[in-house]
C-alpha cells in the first residue's frame, strides 16, 4: 500500500509538471482572459449585442422603413414602447417602427466599427512593421509621414473626405480605416526594433528568407497579441467618429440609420416627452463601449508579460 501510494504521488507530480512545461504562452493568456470576470462581462455584452444585431430583424413586427399612420403626428401619447402594437421600442417622429431601427442602426455601427479598425490594423501593422524592421533611412523618411498626418487634424479630413467624394457607406468605412492607422503604425514600429534582433530573426536572415518574408512569417505574428489589444480598443474608437459624424448628418443617409443617426434624432425631439427615441440607442451605444473597452483591458492584461 506504502509504494501504491508513493508511485501516485510520484506519477500526480510528473503530470502536473508536464503540464506546466507543456503549457504555451497564448493558454497561460487564455486562461487569465477568462478568469478575468470584467473581461467576461465584457465578452458577454458584446455577443449580446451581436445577437440582437444578427437575429433583432427576425422579431421585429415592423420594418424599419414601413410607416404607422396610426401614431402619426400623436407620437407623444401614442408611438410610446407597447407591447400590444409590436413597438417595443415605440416609434420615432414619422411612425416608424424604433425597434428595427435600432437593429439597423447597431448593424450598421457594428460594421463601421469592424470594418474601419481592420483596415486600420491591416495598413498600421505592415506600414510600422516595414518601417521597424527595415531601419534607417526609409524607417525616418516614413515615420515623418506619419509625423506629418498627426499634426492634421483627423476629424477635419474625414469630414472633407466625405464632402468631397460622397457620403455613401464604401467612402465612410475607407475614410474612418485609413485616418485612424497612424498610431497602430507607432505602436507595431515600436515593437518591431524590440524584435528585429532577436535570434530567430537572425537564424532567418543567415538562411536566405526574403525580407517580405520575413515580416509577414516572423515580426507580424509576434505582434498579434498587441495588435489584438489596440483592435480591441479602436473599435469602440471608430464606433464614436461613425456616430459623431452621423450625429452631424455626415454619415449613414436615409432610409439607413446608425446608432448617432438615431441619437441625434433622439436628441431633437427631447422637448416633446418622446425620451425612448433617445433612450434605447444610446443604451445599446454605450454598453457596447463598455464592452470593447472591457474586453480590451482584459486581453492587455492577460498578455503582460509581467503577469506571467
Amino acid at each position: 500500500m506504502v509504494i501504491d501510494e508513493r508511485k501516485m504521488r510520484s506519477l500526480a507530480a510528473r503530470m502536473a509538471q508536464a503540464e506546466v512545461r507543456g503549457r504555451s504562452p497564448w493558454a497561460d493568456a487564455r486562461r487569465r482572459f477568462f478568469r478575468n470576470k470584467a473581461a467576461m462581462a465584457g465578452l458577454m455584452i458584446l455577443v449580446l449585442v451581436a445577437l440582437f444585431a444578427i437575429f433583432g430583424g427576425q422579431a421585429a413586427v415592423w420594418s424599419n422603413e414601413e410607416l404607422d399612420f396610426s401614431v402619426m403626428g400623436q407620437v407623444a401619447t401614442m408611438g410610446a414602447p407597447s407591447w400590444s402594437n409590436g413597438h417595443y421600442f415605440g416609434t420615432d417622429d414619422l411612425g416608424r417602427d424604433l425597434f428595427a431601427r435600432t437593429v439597423q442602426g447597431t448593424q450598421i455601427s457594428l460594421l463601421v466599427g469592424i470594418v474601419g479598425a481592420g483596415i486600420a490594423v491591416i495598413v498600421g501593422t505592415l506600414y510600422g512593421a516595414v518601417a521597424g524592421y527595415v531601419g534607417g533611412r526609409t524607417d525616418q523618411a516614413m515615420m515623418r509621414l506619419v509625423d506629418i498626418l498627426m499634426s492634421i487634424p483627423y476629424m477635419f479630413v474625414l469630414i472633407l473626405l466625405l464632402v468631397m467624394f460622397g457620403r455613401s457607406m464604401s467612402m465612410l468605412f475607407l475614410g474612418i480605416g485609413l485616418i485612424s492607422w497612424l498610431d497602430m503604425a507607432r505602436i507595431v514600429r515600436g515593437q518591431t526594433l524590440s524584435l528585429k534582433n532577436r535570434e530567430f530573426i537572425e537564424a532567418a536572415r543567415a538562411t536566405g528568407v526574403p525580407t517580405w518574408r520575413i515580416i509577414t512569417r516572423h515580426v507580424v505574428p509576434n505582434l498579434l497579441g498587441v495588435v489584438a489589444v489596440y483592435a480591441t480598443l479602436l473599435v469602440p474608437l471608430m464606433i464614436l467618429t461613425e456616430s459623431f459624424i452621423s450625429f452631424l448628418g455626415l454619415g449613414v443617409q436615409e432610409p439607413l440609420t446608425s446608432w448617432g443617426a438615431l441619437i441625434s434624432e433622439g436628441a431633437g425631439t427631447m422637448n416633446y416627452g418622446t425620451l425612448w427615441q433617445l433612450a434605447f440607442p444610446l443604451f445599446f451605444f454605450v454598453i457596447t463601449l463598455f464592452g470593447f473597452f472591457f474586453v480590451g483591458d482584459g486581453l492587455r492584461d492577460a498578455l503582460d508579460p509581467k503577469d506571467r
